[in-house]
């Protein structure tokens, strides 16, 4: 059996297939409200094929919001327009659907991309950002504030509330965000966290936030369904935040009970020297499983079938997660399916689309 299409388990879900929907950010919430966007677009992703859909990063308060789009999960107006999508979500599809809680930290108060992504200032409808340090992201914008201990214990609180409450929504697994310049990358990194308390300086300082929160996300879910975390493995700058550093993180975070982790790379300062090119950061993904005997997602120009297939079967990752890819090719897994010789779930009333020459490529659970 072609192993991208083999089944994997993981706590109590038992996951169709190695394919995931990488979360990806849509800017299209109201005050973190998910609408009918959302609704058609999880819904779309859902009916791809892949066995887990990841809702793109949802903010744990307000000020922790990218942009003022981004989802949110932190009152009981924003838990209940997600619970609207995920209920025709379900309707339609029954892939495992898991949530990236995370919050934006000095990346906060942004404009949405198309309208240039920079800092909201503070009389346009900008923001106050925190960050472990008052240190802007680029030359010119306004300093973050430094998280003080009421601070830390706030946001932690926060994590765990929208864990609770994407229990409550019956969300199947959480992707804590702690990569791309958000601020649980922040705390990791030595280029953006300047502390001189016990949440600065070594290695076990700088990790010890996310630690905690990790923790307590953990705590606050259910035992059953697994938690896990998106890291940059590489700031991509000398004196950052590195591969080896990220394996002593990952080690710690499977000894607190920690399931997957999704290994991404760079977003934390805009001088980074990244040279992309296909599959470029899945050596980070290996490395992490080689050392941590966790179950990692591959991320990072992944296009093609027997790409995908072989980072699986060489043991390089048990997972490949595509984002853009999908957006162009929403039935990328269907194609892959048929190019691979295998079969995939697909809902019965698209069955008639399928060629005359891929007989046999569908399956349905419905």
């Amino acid at each position: 059996m072609t192993k991208l299409f083999t089944p994997f388990e993981m706590r109590s879900l038992t996951l169709k297939n190695r394919i995931v929907v990488s979360p990806m950010c849509q800017y299209r919430a109201v005050d973190g409200r998910a609408n009918h966007w959302h609704t058609v677009h999880l819904g779309n992703l859902a009916l791809s094929g892949a066995g887990i859909v990841i809702i793109e990063a949802t903010a744990v308060e307000p000020a922790g919001r990218i942009t003022p789009g981004d989802l949110g999960l932190y009152d009981d107006a924003t838990e209940a327009a997600l619970k609207t999508t995920l209920e025709a979500v379900r309707e339609v599809e029954n892939c495992a659907v898991f949530i990236q809680l995370g919050h934006a930290g000095r990346k906060a108060s942004s404009h949405k991309p198309w309208d240039g992504g920079q800092l909201i200032p503070l009389e346009e409808g900008g923001w106050e950002t925190f960050a472990p340090s008052p240190i802007a992201l680029k030359d010119g914008d306004r300093l973050p504030s430094e998280i003080d201990a009421a601070g830390l214990v706030r946001i932690r609180d926060d994590f765990v509330d929208a864990a609770k409450r994407a229990a409550r929504l019956g969300i199947d697994g959480i992707e804590l965000h702690a990569a791309h310049g958000y601020l649980l990358h922040e705390f990791l990194s030595p280029l953006s966290n300047h502390r001189t308390d016990a949440y600065g300086g070594s290695l076990e300082n700088r990790m010890r936030f996310p630690l905690e929160v990790f923790e307590a996300v953990r705590a606050a879910f259910p035992a059953d369904k697994p938690v896990g975390v998106r890291v940059s493995a590489s700031d991509w700058m000398e004196g950052g935040w590195d591969c080896d550093q990220t394996v002593a993180f990952a080690k710690a975070l499977a000894a607190r009970g920690a399931d997957f982790i999704d290994a991404s790379s760079g977003g934390l300062v805009p001088q980074q020297q990244i040279k992309p090119g296909p599959g470029y950061q899945v050596r980070f993904a290996d490395a992490i499983r080689k050392e941590t005997g966790l179950a990692t997602f591959a991320v990072g120009l992944i296009t093609d079938a027997a790409q995908a297939n072989a980072i699986i079967e060489e043991g390089k990752a048990d997972f490949v997660a595509l984002g853009r890819s999908l957006l162009y090719d929403p039935r990328w897994p269907w194609h892959a399916a048929a190019d691979l010789g295998a079969t995939i779930d697909a809902p019965p009333s698209y069955w008639r689309g399928l060629p005359a020459d891929k007989a046999g490529l569908f399956r349905t659970t419905r």
